[in-house]
């Protein structure tokens, strides 16, 4: 075996194909000989492991016998592509390699270089998403809430309504792209010739420029501005959860705006807890009310509650409240459960003593 593809890729044999996949997108940024400080002999070695290593069939072979017998690896150098972008021209990009026998690598370029040279640019485009911290009381994330917020984001102009043109105008075809909206770009390299359309900078995409400019966003069709947004806390939200708020973030000329992400942070009660739908408090009450019985106040998130204690309850029996607890479906809530601890007296008087001999005559 004359290379090692893993440690020419810097991972494990253990590496899943993604791994592999970022890897080689990282070795083949660094060493592309069309960029600055690239280097030509490392990018091949790099484009002949992953060649190798992203096709389950020759992984396995290279696992098993040190080298590939079905093309496209070991001490072949052939180098072709199947696949790919439709915007790419691949012409000439063999000359780049060389070829032997046929054998070539079978991977898709326009995937893994897409990026170099602008790549596809159909996609709809999307603004940036925005993440937020919320902070809740207990008793808010139990029966939900709801928070206004202002965030200064970028957002459509409501002047234009996004179009970036003054009010009662009309757009016209962009000049630079004559209304295509992209912008054909043609680049050379030792690979070959690579072309790929590219967005018109000048109308960002849309084909279309505004004749006359909107005073507000000065024809950007988005300007940034405090913007309020009302947020709909569920009841029985949990501390991490996120919620996602979709078309609230940052707006984007031409496309879609990005996401508002929720976190939820829940400042803790001083004596209740959450579990699933019902809602959990420890009681402490003495060794005379759990003997004899006894009445307790409660403080719960519906206002005070008067708490019976049965007679000889027992240590760590849990008393149940029923609707008191987390609200659910149908109008319907989880319970609140007691969980009694009998506090024993740390000391006895004389007379008490004689009281708890006189119990222990009595066997208890």
């Amino acid at each position: 075996m004359s290379k090692n593809y893993y440690e020419v890729l810097g991972v494990d044999k253990s590496a899943s194909k993604d791994e592999i996949k970022k890897a080689f997108r990282k070795m083949a940024h660094k060493y592309h000989p069309d960029k600055g400080g690239g280097d030509e002999t490392r990018f091949k070695e790099a484009s002949e492991a992953y060649s190798v290593l992203s096709d389950d069939k020759k992984r396995a072979e290279y696992d098993t016998y040190g080298r590939v017998f079905s093309g496209g690896g070991g001490d072949a150098g052939g180098f072709a592509s199947q696949g790919g972008s439709s915007d790419w021209d691949f012409s000439g990009f063999a000359q780049g390699f060389g070829s032997q026998g046929g054998q070539g690598f079978e991977f898709d370029l326009g995937d893994i270089f897409g990026d170099f040279f602008g790549g596809k640019q159909d996609r709809t485009r999307r603004g940036r998403d925005v993440s937020i911290d919320i902070t809740l009381t207990f008793a808010e994330a139990i029966f939900g809430t709801k928070r206004n917020i202002v965030l200064n984001k970028t957002s459509t102009c409501e002047a234009c309504s996004g179009s970036g043109a003054k009010s009662g105008t009309e757009s016209i075809a962009c000049g630079s792209c004559n209304g295509k909206g992209k912008i054909h770009e043609t680049k050379r390299s030792f690979l070959g010739t690579f072309s790929t359309n590219k967005m018109c900078d000048n109308c960002r995409g849309s084909g279309k420029v505004p004749k006359e400019k909107c005073n507000t966003c000065n024809g950007m069709g988005i300007l940034k501005k405090p913007s309020e947004i009302n947020i709909n806390i569920p009841a029985g939200i949990d501390t991490g959860e996120m919620i996602r708020l979709s078309g609230a973030g940052e707006a984007v000329f031409g496309g879609v705006s990005g996401d508002l992400y929720v976190k939820i942070h829940i400042e803790p009660h001083p004596h209740l807890r959450k579990e699933g739908n019902n809602l959990v408090t420890d009681l402490n009450v003495k060794l005379s009310s759990a003997l004899l019985g006894d009445k307790y106040a409660l403080d719960t998130l519906d206002g005070h509650l008067t708490v019976t204690i049965p007679a000889g309850i027992a240590f760590g029996e849990t008393l149940r409240v029923r609707g008191r607890g987390v609200p659910i479906s149908g109008g319907k809530r989880g319970d609140l459960l007691i969980r009694v601890n009998i506090k024993l007296p740390g000391k006895l008087s004389r007379e008490a003593k004689k009281l708890v001999e006189e119990l222990k005559k009595e066997g208890m």
